[in-house]
């Protein structure tokens, strides 16, 4: 183990978890009223309407899916009654069938982005960043899925990854655990750090302003006004 894998598997990913956390303080302090995405519907609807109804349909299922994998150590998952045999049929078929969805609505929504003039006329660089970024991350996600795996059928990430992942949060990294992880598994979660780095900063953070608030607020009424004579 050398000082780049240090780098990479230690220093790097509390970078990232920094500029997250910091970056949305220091975003909402001073710049709250750009706390929003730009809205290109008014310009192309169909395109936007497939690939975001495709995007986040798929994208639930596969962030569960990654605290499933991810934050669940495998004895929990024994104990529960789930094997290794079907916890990895579900993570390849079921996660990759979901990951499939997310890139095929990250392909559409790229595309829109970058071909039509007018939508890539209004949108920033960072917007046209994050789509790019977003969208390699969910390629070489459903890369390594498929074929990775099946290439390394003796890989278990969660007994490398998951591990290494879960000691970020005791502030005791292994990064050997990452050095014989399959180059596709590295760079999946090497970008994946780097978008939440790059997220206060970019229209991500309208993630957080789904407006709950709807749900229960009271009906409006409206009532025709009646002109008087």
């Amino acid at each position: 183990m050398n000082l780049i894998d240090q780098l990479l598997w230690v220093v790097f990913p509390y970078i990232c978890i920094a500029l997250f956390i910091f970056g949305h303080i220091y975003r909402y302090r001073v710049d709250k009223f750009h706390w929003t995405a730009k809205s290109s519907e008014f310009i192309e609807k169909k395109q936007l309407m497939v690939g975001s109804l495709l995007f986040h349909l798929g994208i639930i299922p596969v962030i569960f899916g990654h605290v499933a994998g991810l934050a669940i150590p495998i004895s929990w998952m024994r104990a529960l009654g789930v094997d290794d045999h079907l916890y990895h049929l579900g993570a390849i078929y079921i996660g990759g069938f979901f990951g499939v969805v997310t890139l095929a609505g990250m392909l559409i929504l790229t595309f829109r982005r970058f071909s039509l003039k007018s939508v890539r006329q209004l949108s920033s660089f960072s917007d046209l960043a994050v789509n790019s970024l977003l969208l390699f991350i969910v390629f070489i996600g459903v890369y390594a899925t498929f074929f990775t795996n099946a290439a390394n059928p003796d890989f278990d990430y969660r007994m490398t990854i998951s591990v290494w992942f879960r000691e970020l949060f005791y502030f005791s990294p292994n990064a050997a655990l990452m050095t014989n992880v399959p180059l596709s598994f590295q760079i999946h979660v090497l970008t994946g750090f780097a978008i939440f780095a790059f997220w206060p900063f970019t229209r991500l953070v309208h993630v957080w302003s789904v407006p709950l608030i709807y749900v229960g607020r009271s009906y409006i009424l409206y009532r025709r006004h009646k002109p008087t004579n």
